[in-house]
């Protein structure tokens, strides 16, 4: 079943001359369960897209789908309640809050969101995630791969249909990038977890069940 799906996707800044299409005519489908990663250059478009997914930025015009809802025919309180319901997202930083425990940063989106906390899911999450030990401790108690398994168990939390990373692993060495990303790739086959993930690391996107490119705006191989 698709999951995700753009159809002519476009995001043009500025005018005239200094006219940038950040995004000309973006056409992809994403299914339910699938783990795709998204390559392209600095200045590709990969960015842009990721926010448009996710509904952190309105496009120039054409439409992204998640569950069969066009999401920007949404109003933005009505936008930002579907986003923090349906889509997870983990980033380069891992935007954790410093003052609140591991614990009470993966349920935070929950507790947000008024909804009831599912513990065995949590735990499950937690238990995949090899984060047992840890779960008393403050972020910055950890280290930078630890901090990222949590982010990752946050954005998972809320059972979002999709899961958005945006170089997920930029801020981690190359053998904890591998350790992270594997954990992804596990989450993803375990609760059958759809993910699409942005770098520019051939080697980390070829975790991915499929690579999708960008060039200029435009996805030149899907």
């Amino acid at each position: 079943m698709t999951i995700l799906q753009t159809q002519a996707l476009k995001k043009y800044y500025g005018s005239g001359d200094t006219l940038v299409k950040a995004l000309d005519g973006v056409d992809l489908s994403v299914e339910e369960g699938e783990f795709v990663a998204i390559v392209g250059t600095s200045g590709s478009g990969k960015s842009t897209l990721l926010h448009m997914l996710g509904g952190l930025d309105r496009p120039t015009s054409g439409t992204v789908t998640v569950e069969g809802k066009n999401i920007f025919s949404l109003k933005d309180e009505a936008l930002t309640i579907f986003r923090r319901r349906k889509i997870g997202f983990v980033f380069q930083a891992y935007n954790l809050v410093p003052v609140l425990s591991v614990y009470d940063n993966i349920v935070l989106p929950i507790q947000l969101d008024g909804g009831r906390v599912d513990r065995g899911h949590i735990q499950g999450i937690i238990h995949a995630l090899g984060l047992e030990e840890k779960l008393s401790s403050l972020p910055g108690q950890l280290s930078g791969g630890q901090q990222q398994r949590v982010a990752i168990a946050r954005a998972l939390a809320t059972k979002p249909a999709i899961l958005l990373a945006d170089e997920p692993t930029g801020n981690l060495d190359s053998a904890t990038s591998q350790d992270v990303l594997s954990l992804m790739k596990t989450m993803s086959r375990t609760f059958r977890q759809t993910m699409v993930m942005i770098t520019h690391n051939e080697e980390i996107a070829q975790l991915a069940d499929r690579i999708v490119r960008i060039e200029d705006g435009r996805i030149v191989t899907r």
